[in-house]
Parts: C-alpha cells; structure tokens; sequence
C-alpha cells in the first residue's frame, strides 16, 4: 500500500532582501609624500573604530570610489592582520604606525580570500584603498597621513 501526502497550500519562499551599504563620511585624510612634503592624495574617510566595524571593515560592500577610504584606528599599538573574507572587490591595505606614519602595506588584496594579511609591525592605523592606489600614487614606507574628524 502506498500512502502520498501532499499539501493543497504551497510555502511562499521568504526573499530577505539587503539594501547596499552606503558610504558614510565621516572625516577626510591627506597623504604627504616623506621626500618632498607635498600632498599626493586626499580622501573622504569611513572610520572604523568599535569592534564592530573594525572586524566587519568593507565586507558585503560593492565598491568605493576613487577618492574613498576607510580608517581603522585601533586602541593599541600592536600586529594587526585583516584578510578580505565577504569582502567584493580588491583592496590596497597600508599599515600606520602611531605617528601616523606608513610603515608597511599589502597591495592588491584579493576579494573573498581568507588568508591573513599581516601588517609586519606593531600599527595604530589601517586605511583600506581601491586597489591599485598604492602603486598610482608610488606609496612608500616613510610617507604619512593626517586626517580629521568631521
């Protein structure tokens, strides 16, 4: 004997539908080339503060633009690490010291990768750029930051 149910009413499939994150400004930064002192670039910042941010950063975001960045400052001095899990497009990662100087970075980030990006020395700052940025603007260890709070 061979019993079969079926249901007459069918499920309705929940969607759960995600609005994009938005970049949210909330201070602006300068790169100053160590050499000459001259600014070689200028950003609108997301600071990425709590832990929270600081361990969300980028994720699930669909880009920035060109003159976008997100500041990580973190309360101590020490070896930090990111990698770019749920992260959807390609970064540049500079690594800060605490006189605001950059000390390291990692260049082209690759999206989703889990591996650890290790800053290589103690950091107080992390600034995540679109990748390429580094490069474009010849980035080196001994240029510094200066930023401002809105």
């Amino acid at each position: 004997m061979l019993v079969s149910f079926t249901s007459c009413k069918e499920e309705a499939k929940k969607v759960i539908k995600t609005e994009p994150i938005a970049f949210t400004k909330e201070g602006s930064l300068k790169i100053t080339k160590s050499e000459t002192d001259s600014i070689i670039a200028q950003f609108d910042i997301e600071i990425a503060e709590t832990d929270y941010e600081t361990q969300t950063g980028l994720m699930y975001r669909k880009g920035m633009e060109t003159d976008q960045g997100m500041l990580f400052i973190f309360p101590d001095v020490a070896m930090h690490s990111f990698y770019m899990k749920n992260t959807l497009f390609p970064l540049d990662i500079v690594y800060i010291d605490e006189h605001q100087k950059i000390v390291s970075f990692q260049e082209n980030a690759e999206p989703f990768n889990e591996n650890g990006l290790s800053s290589k020395v103690p950091v107080k700052y992390v600034l995540e750029i679109n990748a390429g940025l580094v490069e474009k603007w010849s980035l080196e260890i001994g240029d510094t930051i200066a930023f401002e709070r809105n």
